[in-house]
């Protein structure tokens, strides 16, 4: 996985990337819900940036494919949550994942298995979630 600074654009980007991504696909209700949150004005990231994180994120995941399967180690997982340390930016992120996830109107495995992470991980660092104690997740399927 690419490395980026904390608190970036592109760390923040590559979580929603990620959020579109989880469940197998990019639909344009999810997009269109990216372009609803203004998030990516708000982190300062323009859409052929955007696009580009996006397939740099996918890359980064068939890289590490086995037979075909694609698996987020929980570990790399938390790590790319770890990178956005501000809790003003976390908040306005996971409403945003929320909004993405929720776009085609079905929560898939993937997207329960990064927003609930997010919730937990954050949530117990910034004081918006009522801080109980962290547990590794299983692996999440792509």
């Amino acid at each position: 996985m690419r490395n980026y600074p904390s608190n970036s654009p592109q760390a923040a980007g590559r979580l929603l990337a990620l959020t579109m991504v989880v469940d197998g696909n990019v639909l344009p209700s999810e997009l269109d819900a990216l372009d609803h949150s203004r998030i990516l004005a708000h982190i300062a990231l323009d859409r052929d940036s955007f696009r580009q994180l996006l397939q740099d994120l996918c890359e980064d995941l068939l890289a590490g494919a086995h037979h075909g399967v694609i698996q987020l180690d929980p570990a790399v997982l938390d790590s790319l949550l770890l990178d956005i340390a501000d809790p003003a930016l976390r908040r306005r992120l996971l409403q945003a994942m929320w909004h993405i996830a929720d776009a085609d109107g079905y929560l898939a495995d993937g997207e329960a298995v990064l927003l609930a992470r997010a919730s937990m991980l954050w949530g117990a660092e910034t004081g918006f979630a009522n801080g109980a104690p962290l547990a590794s997740p299983a692996p999440a399927a792509l």
